[in-house]
């Protein structure tokens, strides 16, 4: 069956460039949030993880965390994707892991090994990539330009408008030229009719919350801009209100809301 996926985050420059791996670790673990979530869980070191590691340390690291995930589904789509790329049937673990990562490197030299072409290889008709609200879509445009076989849509993810109580909310917002709330509405109102011009239909959420609390989101939202700290409450406030104003937003263009 072909691949239709509503759900990813492959970085559409790697599509555009038609990016050539350098070796195992960047294809299997270079940017697989997944992989690093677990290999944090078996006590690997963030240095052989995304710090300054030695790419082949960190690819033996990863190795070495393999008989402890039998039953996982990262024992499972590793074991695929040796078997169905590389031809390789042998399990990974440490013993294994620098035959593999040899034999990988050989077969990662072809040009049969680039971005475009392992992705027309895997048999994927649609691609819903992660992309801000303040994104150019640029990459979009250009491989829609290109003619590439394989359908690559934009997905809205507005998560860095949302999640008022990190750090960077503050400068992310300056960015935006928003100075109130009824401002970063209207900015991701006209981003949303951006996208949809450009073909998305999708917007996507990462959901840590219950949106369920009422209050005034245009006060929390100042108080935060000013240097103020927000209870949780208010932090749930105003997560449910700019939730629901983009869900409104969506609804008026028929996307689907996807939250995780």
């Amino acid at each position: 069956m072909p691949i239709i996926d509503y759900h990813c985050h492959l970085d559409p420059q790697l599509i555009v460039s038609d990016h050539k791996f350098k070796d195992a670790y960047e294809l299997f673990l270079g940017g697989d949030h997944y992989k690093w979530r677990q290999m944090r869980s078996s006590g690997i070191d963030e240095r052989l993880i995304t710090g300054d590691g030695d790419r082949f340390e960190k690819w033996m690291a990863y190795a070495r965390t393999m008989p402890l995930l039998i039953g996982n589904p990262l024992y499972h789509w590793t074991a695929l994707e040796l078997k169905r790329y590389f031809n390789i049937d042998q399990p990974l673990n440490e013993d294994s892991a620098e035959d593999i990562w040899n034999r990988c490197g050989e077969l990662l030299k072809d040009d049969n090994f680039s971005v475009r072409r392992l992705i027309e290889h895997s048999n994927v008709e649609l691609i819903c990539t992660t992309d801000d609200p303040f994104d150019t879509l640029e990459h979009h445009k250009k491989l829609k330009e290109d003619g590439f076989s394989v359908k690559v849509l934009p997905t809205f993810r507005p998560d860095k408008a949302v999640d008022i109580e990190k750090p960077e909310f503050r400068e992310y917002i300056e960015n935006t030229g928003a100075h109130t709330y009824e401002e970063l509405l209207q900015k991701l109102s006209e981003r949303i009719a951006y996208f949809h011009e450009n073909e998305c239909r999708l917007s996507d959420h990462s959901l840590s919350f219950v949106p369920f609390a009422e209050g005034n989101a245009a006060q929390i939202f100042e108080k935060r801009m000013n240097g103020g700290e927000l209870s949780d409450r208010e932090t749930e406030i105003f997560k449910t209100e700019i939730l629901s104003y983009c869900a409104a937003e969506y609804a008026k263009l028929g996307w689907a809301m996807q939250m995780s």
